[in-house]
């Protein structure tokens, strides 16, 4: 089977943490700053979690292989 491709849009615009959860910059920060009030600014700086519905839809779409991989139970200890 082909590798799937990843979106070249999407992986600038998101990161996987090591939890797998998505991150990405927030909105409204590129234009029209003085319209805004400083909070919001001030808010709207750094990165932020997607919600999970959200993640789920950017790991399954557009990043393919930034899914976490679901560990196997661990092998049990044998010789007592």
């Amino acid at each position: 089977m082909p590798k799937m491709k990843t979106k070249s849009s999407a992986k600038k615009r998101f990161k996987v943490t090591s939890k797998g959860k998505v991150k990405s910059k927030n909105a409204f920060t590129s234009h029209m700053m003085m319209n805004k009030s400083k909070k919001m600014k001030r808010k709207a700086k750094g990165m932020s979690i997607l919600s999970d519905a959200d993640a789920r839809i950017v790991l399954r779409n557009f990043l393919p292989y930034g899914r976490k991989k679901k560990k196997s139970p661990a092998p049990e200890a044998k010789g007592e």
